[in-house]
């Protein structure tokens, strides 16, 4: 199975910022027991690629591994050498595109208009992040959806337990969740590591509830 169908079955992706060599392991550990089974790790992390190894060499397999916030090829490349499966970028950049695409490696390219949304998958990337995605609400990727039914949509940004599901039925078809989910600077002991998997089972849960 391909990283697109991968992130199409496992729809919610966990947005990891602030992560160390310490607890990245724990972290995606907690997350994959809760039944999350995609995560972006952001790659203006302090030595990203030793993170995205470890996690690679880890849950390969299991937990499909990507990075986030890349804003360039150099990075892109970087990030692909270490392991990283998919690339998602905040914004429209066709160099980074091309280049996720030589390596075949899948890009979600971050946009927010239908222009710039039928942009980056004219040129390759595979699904788009609607992003800012909060700003506008749910009732906008249904109208972004209507027009452009074949581009699969992954919706960030404030994306909660509570509006999750309606991003969903409105033409989303994964969503990346950053601190409602993920609160590294939270995770100080065995309980708190506990809470995060409660914490995605609920999602994972709150998902279910579609089929």
């Amino acid at each position: 199975m391909n990283a697109l169908d991968q992130l199409k079955k496992n729809p919610i992706v966990a947005v990891i910022r602030k992560a160390d060599e310490t607890n990245i392991i724990p972290i995606i550990k907690a997350l994959s027991e809760g039944g999350v089974k995609a995560v972006e790790i952001t790659a203006e992390t302090p030595r990203v690629t030793n993170l995205i190894e470890m996690a690679v060499g880890e849950f390969e397999g299991d937990v499909l591994i990507g990075v986030g916030t890349v804003l360039d090829p150099e990075t892109a490349r970087a990030t692909i050498i270490a392991g990283a499966k998919f690339i998602v970028s905040p914004t429209v950049n066709v160099d980074t595109i091309r280049l996720t695409s030589r390596y075949g490696v899948l890009n979600v390219s971050g946009a927010l208009t239908p222009t710039e949304i039928l942009t980056a998958y004219e040129n390759g990337a595979q699904m788009v992040k609607v992003f800012p995605a909060n700003v506008f609400g749910p009732d906008y990727i249904k109208s972004v959806h209507g027009p452009l039914p074949h581009i699969p949509l992954m919706v960030t940004g404030g994306i909660t337990l509570e509006n999750m599901n309606e991003y969903f039925t409105k033409g989303g078809v994964a969503v990346g969740i950053g601190s409602n989910l993920v609160n590294v600077s939270k995770l100080n002991n065995d309980e708190d590591y506990q809470q995060l998997t409660n914490t995605a089972r609920q999602y994972v849960n709150k998902y279910r509830e579609l089929n």
